[in-house]
């Protein structure tokens, strides 16, 4: 480690030993269905290899653990995984063992030490979150390195990279107050004060003030300390980061918010674009659409991403291009996340009363309401109990709806077996269900 690598990080580490982060209350537990959702492996694991696998046995790293909110996030989305939390500042480790304490969970430790000397611990993990992390390091790339070195051969990471492009009113804020001889001062809560001032004394339409300050600001010390004085604070664009992925010796995944990359949805209608544009942008790699999204539309202040070992080949089929062999082979899960006594009662009520079933209002995936009808909710229901064999669903939607309502006749096997896989792969698709072909 050169001298000058190892002052940034004493200077860091006493950056977060006087403001340890986040500042949530120790008492405070963890229920944002979409957070548990994304933070749980089998989410990740699914998107990989769609496979699905149970965190029991597993062994996850919270790299970058800070006062622990997110260690215990883990633990909660992923009972029965060993939870190990690991962060530069002894301040905020300390905090985070006090919080897991508090809410009496076992099977964790937590260490103070350095991203880059994460092999020192001997250890190989299943799943690592390493979050609202990478950005703030000297090197990213040789901490993505110590990542992979310490991760299992079918394991998955988490991390993720300040855009360049959404935060760029925020980064030269950032260096406007440095410049001035703010950030990583031993007083952080003064620093805060001295942003607000003099933010207040700007003109409204100074870009700066404009764009990237809002009245939360005021009454947040938190956000400003995140936003305007964290000193090493640095932004990547998509090609930037996947270079990066590259380089560590990793292969991309998935975005972790996928449902919010999506090019094609960002216009009105698709079809209607000038011919040569559309071929064009159906001709790019994924890499090259995820990039052409956050230029024309860069809302998204994280680049966060899900990456693996890399590996050679990639087996798994995509379900669009499965047959109706593949199909016939299926066995159906309903997302863990989902198996909640709420979720269960409302079904059950929805199907009753004959009532359209709110899944989004469980698991809220992509901001619109996503529903079911009573007859498709319940074909679903078995789903509660164990996952099941599309065939057996399909045996339990002709129980439901015997009879086709326009016909009058008999629902054929081939009708049910149509119906129930056009319900499944919306949801699939969605991230709600979960579909593995038993070869």
């Amino acid at each position: 480690m050169s001298l000058q690598t190892s002052d940034f990080l004493e200077k860091m580490r006493q950056q977060f030993d006087n403001a340890p982060y986040p500042r949530i209350p120790l008492e405070e537990v963890p229920k944002d269905p979409r957070s548990l959702y994304i933070h749980s492996l089998t989410t990740a694991y699914y998107r990989r290899n769609q496979r699905v696998v149970s965190p029991e046995g597993k062994v996850i790293l919270d790299a970058g653990c800070g006062t622990g909110y997110k260690s215990m996030e883990l633990a909660i989305a992923n009972p029965g995984a060993k939870i190990v939390g690991i962060d530069l500042s002894e301040t905020s480790v300390e905090m985070a063992r006090q919080r897991l304490q508090f809410h009496n969970i076992e099977n964790v430790e937590f260490h103070a030490i350095a991203l880059e000397n994460l092999p020192s611990l001997g250890m190989q993990f299943d799943y690592i979150n390493n979050d609202e992390v990478l950005y703030l390091l000297p090197d990213p790339i040789a901490g993505l390195k110590a990542m992979q070195s310490v991760l299992s051969p079918e394991g998955i990471i988490r991390t993720n990279f300040h855009s360049s492009l959404q935060r760029a009113s925020y980064l030269r804020g950032q260096r406007f107050f440095k410049q001035l001889g703010l950030l990583g001062g031993a007083e952080p809560e003064a620093e805060v004060e001295i942003v607000r001032q003099t933010m207040k004394c700007l003109h409204d339409n100074v870009i700066t003030k404009f764009v990237a300050w809002s009245p939360h600001f005021e009454t947040c010390n938190q956000t400003v300390l995140a936003n305007y004085l964290l000193d090493g604070d640095k932004g990547w664009t998509i090609p930037e980061f996947f270079e990066a992925i590259r380089s560590s010796g990793l292969e991309f995944v998935s975005m972790v918010k996928w449902h919010d990359w999506d090019l094609i949805k960002l216009f009105t209608d698709f079809d209607e674009l000038p011919l040569p544009i559309m071929m064009e942008m159906s001709e790019k790699s994924l890499e090259e659409q995820l990039h052409l999204f956050e230029l024309i539309h860069p809302v998204h202040r994280l680049l966060d991403v899900w990456c693996g070992q890399g590996s050679e080949t990639n087996l798994v089929l995509p379900i669009a291009e499965w047959t109706n062999e593949h199909w016939q082979k299926a066995i159906v899960y309903l997302h863990p996340q989902l198996q909640t006594p709420q979720f269960k009662e409302d079904l059950v009520s929805c199907i009753q009363q004959l009532k359209t079933f709110q899944m989004s209002n469980h698991l809220n995936l992509i901001n619109v309401p996503v529903g079911v009808d009573s007859l498709s909710a319940g074909c679903l229901l078995p789903l509660l109990d164990a996952p099941q064999s599309l065939m057996n669903l399909v045996r339990r939607w002709q129980q439901i709806r015997p009879i086709d309502p326009v016909s009058l006749q008999p629902t054929s096997d081939a009708e049910a077996f149509e119906l129930v896989k056009n319900l499944i792969m919306p949801l699939e698709e969605l991230g709600y269900i979960l579909v593995e072909c038993v070869v």
